[in-house]
Order: C-alpha cells, then sequence, then structure tokens
C-alpha cells in the first residue's frame, strides 16, 4: 500500500491531498528540509535563530517567491536550523497566462520557448516549491565553495481550512525557534521515520 513498483523501481506515493487542486486559491502552510537535516541553516541562540550565510540566501529567496509568481503572497516564515517552516497564499485573482517564469525574465504567456508546456504555467504549490528549492540550491552552490548544498527531495504541506488554523499556524511558525529543542527536525529519534 505505500510504495508501488513502477519500471521496476518502488516509487513513494504522493503525501498530497488527493483531488485537491493546488493550484487554487488557499493558504498552504509549508515545510522544507535540508538534506539529512544537516544544521547548515544558522543556529538557535537564546530561543532565537542565528543564520549562516546560507540561512540569509534561503531567507532572501523565501521573500523573493512573490516577485516571481503574481499569484502568490508570502505569510509568516521562519528558516530554521534545517528546515523552512512558511505560509504561501496563492490568489490567482488578476494572475493571466502572463506570469512570470522561474527567473524572471521572459513572459511565459503565448510565446515563450516551451509555449504551453511551460510548467512555470501551473502556478502550483509544487510549482512555486521546485522555483524556490531550485533557486536556493543554485545561490548557495554559486556563492559558498566549501559545501554542496541540498534539500530533501520532498516538502511537506498542510491546507490552512480557516483563519483559527491560520492564526495557529502563525503562531506555531513564530515560536519555533523557542521550541528548537522539542523540534522533530532537531530530534535524532525521528529522522529515521520520516
Amino acid at each position: 500500500m505505500g510504495n508501488d513498483l513502477f519500471q521496476n523501481k518502488y516509487r513513494i506515493k504522493s503525501i498530497r491531498l488527493e483531488h485537491w487542486d493546488y493550484s487554487s486559491d488557499g493558504a498552504y502552510f509549508v515545510t522544507i528540509c535540508v538534506k539529512d537535516r544537516e544544521c547548515v541553516l544558522g543556529e538557535i541562540v537564546n530561543g532565537k535563530i542565528k543564520l549562516s550565510k546560507i540561512g540569509d540566501i534561503v531567507k532572501q529567496c523565501w521573500c523573493e517567491i512573490p516577485k516571481h509568481f503574481k499569484n502568490v503572497d508570502s505569510d509568516e516564515f521562519i528558516v530554521m536550523p534545517n528546515h523552512v517552516h512558511g505560509i504561501i497564499q496563492i490568489t490567482n485573482d488578476g494572475c493571466d497566462d502572463g506570469c512570470r517564469d522561474a527567473i524572471n525574465r521572459v513572459s511565459t504567456g503565448t510565446g515563450g520557448i516551451t509555449h504551453k508546456y511551460n510548467p512555470m504555467l501551473s502556478k502550483s504549490l509544487s510549482t512555486i516549491i521546485r522555483w524556490y528549492k531550485g533557486r536556493c540550491k543554485y545561490e548557495i552552490n554559486k556563492n559558498q565553495n566549501k559545501i554542496y548544498f541540498q534539500w530533501q527531495p520532498r516538502f511537506y504541506e498542510s491546507i490552512i481550512r480557516n483563519e483559527n488554523h491560520l492564526n495557529a499556524v502563525r503562531e506555531y511558525i513564530v515560536n519555533n525557534p523557542s521550541r528548537w529543542e522539542f523540534d522533530r527536525n532537531n530530534n535524532p529519534l525521528y529522522h529515521s521515520h520520516l
């Protein structure tokens, strides 16, 4: 039930909610982890995050998401030592086929190299996170000669259902550094189970 065999290889089933359109209007709580949960983004000092140079790049790239996706607003977010928590709000009002592509240099409207097959036209949560992870990796590996930065292959998301849920997630994000010692991403006992 967990994994299916496809072309003689096992593949992990999607954790996304079946039949949900992840490009539809809504707020999504996202968690993205560094590969092997290495604490390269910073450290917690007195209940607050102190970002490394890599963590600064990760934070800057998060702030740039709305510049590359006109249908996205970034809400509360935090960069932790080995992961990022954030709220992505997708609002498709006013976002037509002229939404910008991954590098924000050419229109992906009716023309362009990939025409209608450009994956950036989907404007889905997965497209947004794919761009973010790729942009971070590119910027970090370009600027940091001593390490080769990687994210975990997937990300976790939760659909935010209402205002109370949104406020609870915001509070969780804000308080995350002060709860680092209890965070499952900081607990080796959880690593083999995720």
